[in-house]
Protein backbone atom coordinates (compact mmCIF):
# COMPACT_ATOMS: atom_id res chain seq x y z
CA UNK A 1 0.00 0.00 0.00
CA UNK A 2 2.53 2.51 0.88
CA UNK A 3 4.39 1.86 -2.82
CA UNK A 4 1.31 2.97 -4.38
CA UNK A 5 0.49 5.97 -2.06
CA UNK A 6 4.46 6.50 -2.82
CA UNK A 7 3.58 6.86 -6.62
CA UNK A 8 0.37 8.65 -6.13
CA UNK A 9 2.03 11.07 -4.41
CA UNK A 10 5.50 11.32 -6.95
CA UNK A 11 2.58 12.02 -9.49
CA UNK A 12 0.85 14.79 -8.13
CA UNK A 13 3.95 16.68 -7.69
CA UNK A 14 5.08 16.29 -11.66
CA UNK A 15 5.33 19.51 -13.37
CA UNK A 16 4.56 21.60 -10.40
CA UNK A 17 8.08 22.87 -9.59
CA UNK A 18 8.81 20.62 -6.99
CA UNK A 19 12.24 18.98 -8.69
CA UNK A 20 13.10 22.37 -9.89
CA UNK A 21 13.08 23.82 -6.47
CA UNK A 22 15.03 20.74 -5.42
CA UNK A 23 18.13 21.58 -7.73
CA UNK A 24 17.43 25.54 -7.21
CA UNK A 25 18.32 25.24 -3.66
CA UNK A 26 21.83 23.58 -3.45
CA UNK A 27 23.06 25.44 -6.88
CA UNK A 28 21.81 28.33 -5.47
CA UNK A 29 24.48 27.47 -2.19
CA UNK A 30 27.03 27.08 -4.29
CA UNK A 31 26.39 29.90 -7.05
CA UNK A 32 26.47 32.12 -4.13
CA UNK A 33 30.03 30.73 -3.42
CA UNK A 34 30.96 31.39 -6.72
CA UNK A 35 30.19 34.68 -6.94
CA UNK A 36 32.28 34.84 -3.69
CA UNK A 37 35.55 33.26 -4.98
CA UNK A 38 34.92 34.92 -8.41
CA UNK A 39 35.02 38.37 -6.76
CA UNK A 40 37.92 37.81 -3.99
CA UNK A 41 39.59 34.50 -4.50
CA UNK A 42 42.99 35.75 -3.73
CA UNK A 43 41.95 37.13 -0.39
CA UNK A 44 39.57 34.07 0.54
CA UNK A 45 42.48 31.75 -0.24
CA UNK A 46 45.01 33.08 2.28
CA UNK A 47 42.43 33.15 5.32
CA UNK A 48 43.24 29.66 5.58
CA UNK A 49 46.25 27.11 4.71
CA UNK A 50 43.42 24.31 4.24
CA UNK A 51 41.73 25.94 0.97
CA UNK A 52 39.47 22.75 0.66
CA UNK A 53 38.37 23.22 4.58
CA UNK A 54 37.36 26.46 4.22
CA UNK A 55 35.86 26.53 0.63
CA UNK A 56 33.02 23.53 2.19
CA UNK A 57 32.87 26.13 5.32
CA UNK A 58 31.57 28.82 3.33
CA UNK A 59 29.27 25.93 1.40
CA UNK A 60 28.02 25.02 4.77
CA UNK A 61 27.15 28.28 6.21
CA UNK A 62 24.73 28.79 3.51
CA UNK A 63 23.24 25.08 4.05
CA UNK A 64 21.07 25.15 6.93
CA UNK A 65 19.03 28.12 5.54
CA UNK A 66 18.62 27.22 2.34
CA UNK A 67 17.46 24.23 3.89
CA UNK A 68 14.41 24.94 6.49
CA UNK A 69 13.21 27.30 3.64
CA UNK A 70 13.11 25.24 1.26
CA UNK A 71 11.17 22.56 3.90
CA UNK A 72 8.74 25.70 4.46
CA UNK A 73 8.04 25.70 1.04
CA UNK A 74 7.69 22.54 -0.01
CA UNK A 75 5.71 21.24 2.66
CA UNK A 76 3.37 24.55 1.75
CA UNK A 77 3.23 23.40 -2.37
CA UNK A 78 2.54 19.81 -1.23
CA UNK A 79 -0.65 20.54 1.12
CA UNK A 80 -1.85 23.47 -1.07
CA UNK A 81 -1.99 20.72 -4.09
CA UNK A 82 -5.15 18.65 -2.00
CA UNK A 83 -6.55 22.42 -0.76
CA UNK A 84 -6.85 23.37 -4.10
CA UNK A 85 -8.10 20.64 -5.67
CA UNK A 86 -10.05 20.09 -2.65
CA UNK A 87 -8.96 16.72 -2.89
CA UNK A 88 -9.03 15.34 0.83
CA UNK A 89 -12.14 13.48 0.79
CA UNK A 90 -11.87 12.10 -2.62
CA UNK A 91 -8.61 10.60 -1.41
CA UNK A 92 -9.87 9.17 1.59
CA UNK A 93 -12.38 7.66 0.15
CA UNK A 94 -10.28 5.15 -1.20
CA UNK A 95 -9.06 2.35 0.47
CA UNK A 96 -6.05 3.81 1.97
CA UNK A 97 -5.01 4.52 5.51
CA UNK A 98 -4.70 8.17 6.74
CA UNK A 99 -1.43 6.68 8.23
CA UNK A 100 -0.08 6.11 5.08
CA UNK A 101 -1.25 8.85 3.36
CA UNK A 102 0.93 11.22 5.93
CA UNK A 103 3.88 8.90 5.67
CA UNK A 104 4.14 8.69 1.83
CA UNK A 105 3.86 12.89 2.02
CA UNK A 106 6.51 12.43 4.09
CA UNK A 107 8.76 10.34 2.39
CA UNK A 108 8.64 12.08 -0.96
CA UNK A 109 9.69 15.01 0.95
CA UNK A 110 12.38 13.86 2.47
CA UNK A 111 13.08 11.56 -1.21
CA UNK A 112 13.02 15.42 -2.35
CA UNK A 113 16.02 17.09 -0.05
CA UNK A 114 17.65 13.86 -0.27
CA UNK A 115 18.25 14.39 -3.73
CA UNK A 116 19.17 17.89 -2.49
CA UNK A 117 21.89 16.99 -0.67
CA UNK A 118 23.55 14.75 -3.26
CA UNK A 119 23.36 17.78 -5.68
CA UNK A 120 25.35 19.94 -3.25
CA UNK A 121 28.14 17.79 -2.79
CA UNK A 122 27.94 17.13 -6.64
CA UNK A 123 27.85 20.99 -7.00
CA UNK A 124 30.01 21.93 -4.51
CA UNK A 125 32.43 19.42 -5.74
CA UNK A 126 32.53 20.38 -9.55
CA UNK A 127 33.22 24.19 -8.52
CA UNK A 128 36.13 23.46 -6.25
CA UNK A 129 37.76 21.45 -8.83
CA UNK A 130 36.95 24.18 -11.25
CA UNK A 131 38.81 26.59 -8.32
CA UNK A 132 41.82 24.39 -8.35
CA UNK A 133 42.12 24.77 -4.65
CA UNK A 134 44.87 21.97 -4.70
CA UNK A 135 45.07 18.90 -2.03
CA UNK A 136 43.38 16.10 -1.55
CA UNK A 137 39.34 16.87 -1.49
CA UNK A 138 38.25 16.35 1.89
CA UNK A 139 34.91 14.06 0.84
CA UNK A 140 34.54 13.01 4.50
CA UNK A 141 34.32 16.32 5.14
CA UNK A 142 31.95 16.92 1.84
CA UNK A 143 29.60 14.12 2.82
CA UNK A 144 29.40 15.79 6.39
CA UNK A 145 28.38 18.89 5.39
CA UNK A 146 26.04 18.02 2.31
CA UNK A 147 24.14 15.42 4.01
CA UNK A 148 24.40 15.45 8.09
CA UNK A 149 22.31 18.95 7.45
CA UNK A 150 19.62 17.30 6.03
CA UNK A 151 19.67 14.43 9.04
CA UNK A 152 19.58 17.24 11.64
CA UNK A 153 16.49 18.91 9.38
CA UNK A 154 14.07 16.10 9.68
CA UNK A 155 12.36 17.05 12.57
CA UNK A 156 11.74 20.56 11.25
CA UNK A 157 10.65 18.20 7.95
CA UNK A 158 8.20 16.49 10.30
CA UNK A 159 7.02 19.36 11.93
CA UNK A 160 6.06 21.78 8.87
CA UNK A 161 4.48 18.45 6.97
CA UNK A 162 1.79 18.10 10.31
CA UNK A 163 1.35 22.06 10.37
CA UNK A 164 0.79 22.38 6.64
CA UNK A 165 -1.61 18.85 6.94
CA UNK A 166 -3.20 20.01 9.83
CA UNK A 167 -4.16 24.27 9.02
CA UNK A 168 -6.90 25.12 7.04
CA UNK A 169 -5.22 27.90 6.04
CA UNK A 170 -1.55 27.97 4.85
CA UNK A 171 -0.81 31.00 6.58
CA UNK A 172 -0.11 29.12 9.88
CA UNK A 173 2.32 26.74 8.22
CA UNK A 174 3.92 29.42 6.20
CA UNK A 175 4.23 31.72 9.48
CA UNK A 176 6.05 28.95 11.43
CA UNK A 177 8.23 28.41 8.12
CA UNK A 178 8.93 31.86 8.30
CA UNK A 179 10.20 31.58 12.51
CA UNK A 180 12.37 28.53 11.40
CA UNK A 181 14.03 30.76 9.13
CA UNK A 182 14.84 33.47 10.92
CA UNK A 183 15.64 31.09 14.46
CA UNK A 184 18.26 29.31 11.73
CA UNK A 185 19.79 32.78 11.16
CA UNK A 186 20.35 33.38 14.86
CA UNK A 187 21.23 29.76 15.39
CA UNK A 188 24.39 30.49 17.02
CA UNK A 189 22.84 31.92 20.06
CA UNK A 190 19.91 29.26 20.23
CA UNK A 191 19.87 26.32 23.15
CA UNK A 192 21.17 22.92 21.79
CA UNK A 193 18.22 21.42 22.25
CA UNK A 194 16.18 23.61 19.71
CA UNK A 195 15.58 21.78 16.76
CA UNK A 196 16.50 24.86 14.55
CA UNK A 197 19.80 24.94 15.44
CA UNK A 198 20.34 21.26 14.36
CA UNK A 199 21.28 22.17 10.85
CA UNK A 200 24.34 24.44 11.21
CA UNK A 201 25.94 21.09 12.89
CA UNK A 202 26.91 23.57 15.79
CA UNK A 203 26.59 21.41 19.56
CA UNK A 204 28.33 21.70 22.59
CA UNK A 205 30.16 18.64 21.95
CA UNK A 206 31.46 19.74 18.77
CA UNK A 207 30.48 16.91 16.88
CA UNK A 208 28.24 17.07 14.21
CA UNK A 209 27.13 13.67 14.01
CA UNK A 210 25.17 14.35 17.17
CA UNK A 211 22.94 16.88 15.63
CA UNK A 212 22.63 14.55 12.68
CA UNK A 213 21.69 11.58 14.86
CA UNK A 214 19.32 14.11 17.15
CA UNK A 215 17.35 15.35 14.03
CA UNK A 216 16.98 11.33 13.12
CA UNK A 217 15.57 10.83 16.27
CA UNK A 218 13.66 14.11 16.80
CA UNK A 219 12.26 13.86 13.26
CA UNK A 220 10.99 10.15 13.69
CA UNK A 221 8.78 10.48 16.75
CA UNK A 222 7.26 13.87 15.19
CA UNK A 223 6.52 11.79 12.09
CA UNK A 224 4.88 9.14 14.55
CA UNK A 225 3.02 11.88 16.72
CA UNK A 226 2.19 13.55 13.05
CA UNK A 227 0.64 10.49 11.37
CA UNK A 228 -1.53 9.47 14.82
CA UNK A 229 -3.30 13.33 14.61
CA UNK A 230 -3.44 13.43 11.27
CA UNK A 231 -5.55 10.13 11.35
CA UNK A 232 -7.57 11.09 13.87
CA UNK A 233 -8.64 14.37 12.51
CA UNK A 234 -11.38 14.81 9.93
CA UNK A 235 -10.40 15.59 6.41
CA UNK A 236 -10.64 18.81 5.72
Amino acid sequence: MIGRLWKAECLKIRRKGFWFLAVLGPFGVVALQAVNYGLRKDYLLAQSEDDWGYYLANVGAFTPLALVLGIAILTSFLASIENETNAWKQLMALPVSKAGVYLAKFAVLACLLLVSSALLAGFALAHGLFLDLGGAVPYGDLFRRSFYPFFAALPILALQLWAATVSQNQATPITVGVLGVILTLTAHDLPDWMIWKWPTLRNGWDEPLFSALLGIAAGSLLVLAGMADFARRDVK
